[in-house]
């Protein structure tokens, strides 16, 4: 079991505080055992004062971030210092000081303020809330910020976006932890979408169609059930009654991103839903997920995730698991 310590420090916004409990508290193995232990924890211990007209009792002091495996930073509208100064205060210094070496540590939306200010980002990709991004670019000119994306994965540092994205970026880590099956029973057990790619574009100018368009939901919903067909960008539009460009206009505004990027990103999700639950050949998973050849599948998996389908499967598929006929054949 991984642990988990969430420090919420004062003007903390309630939402993201209750992410990373909510999403890794609903993570379960196959026997139905808890995958993660999520502690709360305040810098002295005592309440602290919410975003909202209400303080927070929390359980623990920082020392609690000495003893965990990964420490969360939610957001906060009280940063002070932090953001006008690009300083922290002693109290918040001493307690990121006591994190152990190997700790994974995430910054939710502008916990990345934090990461900043403690030295965490230096050289590194980061993202924020796409509002804050300049600022912080300004004020931590060595971290690499990129305003455009849901959330950053350098390895033992993460940060996200704004809101919703710290769910993404939540999910994104029960996902590199334990698979995509895991993650996407998450999803299911929250009701959020299983997959939002951390590439994906953080500003979408038009997410809901005007009340006299057509939008691309159906398409994307009718491409979902052909992910196995060679799926084109005409076929895409037709289905939608638009033309390519209409189509991908709007698909762009209400997605954010291009169809052929949308296509490729649940494809793989696809494909490693297969490979953690199935024994089929690589060739079978590949053409199973549309990608045609296992030279596609590898090349397309590895730009993902940055590792080979075997290495994937060794990972997150048991040597003894079942396994199931293919569907193709």
């Amino acid at each position: 079991m991984q642990l988990v310590g969430v420090l919420a420090l004062d003007g903390v916004l309630p939402f993201e505080l209750s992410i990373p409990s909510r999403i890794f508290g609903a993570a379960r193995d196959g026997a139905g055992n808890p995958l993660y232990r999520v502690t709360t924890c305040s810098l002295d211990g005592r309440p602290v004062r919410a975003e909202g007209d209400y303080g927070l009792t929390v359980a623990h002091d920082a020392s609690l971030l000495a003893a965990v495996d990964m420490v969360v930073v939610p957001p906060s509208n009280a940063l002070g210092p932090i953001r006008e100064e690009g300083r922290l205060p002693e109290a918040l210094r001493a307690a990121l000081s006591g994190i152990r070496p190997g700790t994974r540590i995430v910054g939710l939306c502008t916990g990345a303020w934090v990461l900043a200010a403690a030295g965490l980002l230096d050289r590194r990709p980061a993202t924020t809330h796409w509002a804050e991004a300049d600022r912080l670019q300004r004020m931590f000119t060595n971290v690499r910020v990129d305003p455009d994306v849901l959330f950053v994965d350098d390895g033992d540092i993460l940060t996200s976006a704004g809101v919703a994205a710290a769910i993404d970026l939540c999910l994104h880590l029960v996902r590199r932890d334990h698979g995509s099956e895991t993650a996407n029973a998450v999803a299911r057990a929250c009701v959020v979408p299983p997959w939002r790619d951390g590439g994906q574009a953080q500003y979408i100018e038009r997410p809901v169609p005007a009340p006299s368009e057509t939008g691309t939901a159906p398409t994307r919903d009718w491409a979902m059930e052909r992910l196995a067909e060679p799926l084109v960008l005409a076929d895409l539009a037709a289905h939608a009654g638009m033309s390519v460009r209409t189509f991908t206009r709007r698909f762009r505004d209400e997605v954010g991103s291009s169809p052929g990027q949308w296509l490729i990103r649940q494809r793989v999700d696809l494909a490693r839903h297969l490979l953690e639950t199935t024994p089929w050949p690589v060739d079978t998973v590949a053409r199973r997920a549309g990608f045609g050849t296992g030279v596609s599948l590898r090349q397309h998996l590895h730009a993902a995730i940055g590792v080979t389908p075997q290495s994937y499967r060794r990972t997150f598929r048991p040597a003894d698991a079942p396994g199931r006929p293919d569907p193709l054949r």
